[in-house]
């Protein structure tokens, strides 16, 4: 009974607040360290006092919850147990972000019943309004899944490298998401840029090419330099801005978050739609 009237007192608090923005993180290929800027991100917004909640879409491959040295006690997949809610599986990290594990298994949600699936959409409604941001850290490349949850998402954070395979991978991700929908905001953030020069050069490189070739404004969100604290960080299970908040490649995180939220507009984007868009795709 505890447990019921702890979801029913924030599904109480929830409905007087402003509804989330679905934000994907996305890569073209792994070990650029997506997952890293996801995490780090999301507590740098929560920093800035939003309320923030990852869900870990790498399903199978998921390493958020590693990442800050804690154990789930549900995934994601755990959704459809009809004994819990989305509530239940929802944890708090201990550093001021909520998480969803992903679990095994999420690949194969395009064949589960109509019944599992309208679970799922009704389970994520609860949580419309409980954040401001909800960061989908997405598996590297592209499958037929996670595609429909990029191209529902309200906007998405492409995240390369400055290497060519990087740069090639992330263009072609680009590339795939700006032919289904030319409207989406885009953003590019550049990691483990060696220099100031070859951060502000990839950064600009990539927006040169989408716009001689798709014709599309990409937005320099910035570019975060190589750092050994981040190695340091990894292996001690410890988000990098909490293992040495004053790294080079802390302050740019934090630097990124507070421009963007500084920057942001207005919208009506609102969870609800993302909801509405991922119905559409999974069509």
């Amino acid at each position: 009974m505890s447990d019921q009237a702890e979801n029913l007192r924030k599904l109480i608090e929830s409905s007087n607040q402003k509804q989330s923005k679905v934000i994907a993180i996305v890569s073209g290929k792994g070990g650029v360290g997506k997952s890293n800027i996801c995490l780090n991100l999301s507590i740098s917004f929560a920093n800035l006092g939003n309320r923030v909640a990852i869900i870990d879409l790498d399903i199978g491959m998921g390493n958020v919850d590693v990442l800050m040295g804690v154990t789930p006690r549900y995934h994601l997949m755990d959704l459809f147990d009809p004994q819990l809610s989305i509530w239940d599986i929802v944890e708090e990290s201990p550093h001021g972000i909520s998480y969803i594990g992903g679990g095994a298994g999420f690949s194969t949600l395009a064949t589960f019943n109509d019944e599992k699936m309208n679970r799922f959409f009704s389970q994520m409604e609860l949580i419309e309004k409980h954040y401001d941001y909800i960061f989908l850290d997405m598996s590297a490349g592209a499958t037929k899944e996670s595609l429909e949850f990029i191209l529902a998402a309200h906007e998405v954070f492409i995240l390369t490298t400055p290497e060519p395979p990087a740069m090639t991978d992330a263009y072609s991700m680009l590339k795939f998401i700006y032919l289904q929908d030319h409207e989406k905001p885009l953003y590019v953030i550049v990691n483990r840029a060696e220099t100031e020069k070859e951060g502000s050069r990839t950064l600009n490189s990539f927006k040169h090419v989408a716009k001689q070739f798709l014709k599309k404004d990409i937005i320099e969100l910035g570019y975060v330099p190589d750092d050994s604290n981040v190695t340091k960080a990894v292996k001690a299970q410890v988000p990098l801005i909490v293992w040495n908040e004053q790294s080079k490649a802390s302050k740019a995180i934090k630097g990124i978050a507070s421009s963007y939220i500084g920057e942001e507009k207005i919208t009506t984007t609102k969870l609800s739609q993302f909801i509405k868009n991922v119905k559409k795709y999974w069509n």
